[in-house]
Order: C-alpha cells, then structure tokens, then sequence
C-alpha cells in the first residue's frame, strides 16, 4: 500500500507541525509532500526549516515564503495599512531567525512538481495554482474558471493548497483537493471582527494500491496553549492578538 500526507500552509507553526509528524508516525506514513507558506508567519520559522530538512520531502514555493525572501508583494488583495505595517515587523523578525542556510533552503523551493504514485498515476502539485501561487481555487470557483486553471493538467491526480480550506473537487475523470492548513486552520466564514483560528493542524492522506484510491482529510489537535507560550518566549511580535484569536488571553 502506498500512502503519502500532504501538508500544507505550515507558516512557522512547529507545535502544529509536530503534532501532524506525530500523528503520521502512529500511522506509518513516511512520504510527503508540502504544499508551501510553510515558513512565514509562525513563531518557529527556523525550526519549521530544520523539520522539512529531516522530513526530506519536495515542497512547493508559496506566496508568504516568496515574500519572506523578497518582501516583493505578488498579490493584488487590498489590505488595510495597519496590517500591512504588522505584516512587515513579522517579516522582519522572521528573517532574524533564519539563517543564511536556511534562506538558501526556503529558495530551493519549487514553483510546482509532479510526484510518481504508481506506476499510472501521479500527483501535480502547487501552492494556489499551477500558473501562480496567488491563485485562489475554491469549492465554489466557477466551473468554467476551474477548468480553465486546471483542465490541462487533470491527467494527474490535483493538489493544491493556499486558501486554508480542506475540499475535493473532481476533474474529468481526476480531481483536485486541498489539504487544508497545518498552521492556520480557521473558518473562512465568520464575522471579521470576531475571527477565530481553529485549534487543530489540517493535513490530508492520500491511499493508493491495486485495487483502491482514497483520500482522507484530518484534523489533528495541538497545544494552543504551548504554541502562545513558545510565541512569547522567542519575541514574535503580536502574540497577543494571535492569543486572542485562539482565546488565550
């Protein structure tokens, strides 16, 4: 049987990533595949970096771990000033973490790869689409737009992360899904002035063998508690709001 997680979304969250790599242990899964922002974001950027390395699995470039680099925005979402300014003094400290090895290993990251599963099937991954990692792709995308993005690729099995959002959706006779988010899992529908994180990693198992196909989504729980505690001793700034959104105040 050949099973293989797929991560994605990890943005510097080592207590969830931990409890992921824990729960893939109990099951026996040894390959992976991340989807990208795995670094940026999190209190633990360098450690997230240590992880992969030992992990040894491809990952995909996203938008916030291109930016981390560049400080380039790619995006065209309109955010507020002040949001902007905290987003900065995150990427600054993030950046005082790393060291120049790790930047190089966070620039070895690929804009897209195609993974062998057997000897008919593969898997084409990507961070928000296989053109840009500023794609968006939802449940809800029009069906004429989604085909658009992906149609010419749907002789692979489809993976794609970047929106926070665990879902399948099919292709022809294929389909695409997202893991959901390792880090920063939440619900993408609630008020904005009361939002709230989700205390749990988000990752996805994909089963292959001679006669089946699956695919499972998990969501496994982590130390909120131990994640705001690590996030006030290494000095990431904001904790308190971040404490707030998980109701750790």
């Amino acid at each position: 049987m050949n099973r293989l997680a797929v991560i994605s979304d990890i943005h510097g969250n080592c207590v969830a990533l931990d409890a992921v790599l824990l729960d893939m242990k109990r099951e026996s899964i040894e390959r992976a595949v991340c989807l990208g922002d795995a670094i940026q974001g999190g209190p633990q950027p360098a450690l997230v970096v240590q992880r992969l390395k030992e992990l040894d699995c491809p990952v995909v470039m996203g938008n916030s771990d291109s930016w981390l680099l560049s400080g380039v925005e790619t995006d065209s979402e309109r955010i507020s000033e002040e949001r902007r300014k905290k987003l900065d003094i995150i990427r600054e400290w993030s950046l005082s973490k790393l060291s120049e090895e790790d930047k190089a290993f966070i620039s070895a990251f690929q804009p897209t790869f195609t993974l062998p599963l057997d000897n008919d099937r593969s898997l084409f991954c990507f961070h928000g689409s296989p053109a840009s990692f500023d794609e968006l792709i939802f449940p809800d995308t029009p069906e004429e737009e989604f085909k658009r993005i992906l149609g010419a690729y749907a002789s692979h099995i489809l993976a794609g992360g970047h929106v926070h959002l665990q879902f399948m959706r099919r292709i022809g006779d294929s389909f695409h899904f997202n893991p959901g988010s390792v880090g920063v899992a939440f619900n993408r529908v609630q008020p904005e002035d009361s939002f709230k994180l989700d205390p749990w990693a988000e990752y996805a198992v994909l089963t292959l063998d001679s006669t089946r196909l699956a695919l499972e989504f998990r969501r496994i729980p982590f130390d909120v508690d131990e994640l705001i505690r690590v996030s006030r001793a290494e000095g990431r700034p904001f904790t308190d709001e971040t404490a707030r959104e998980y109701d750790r105040q």
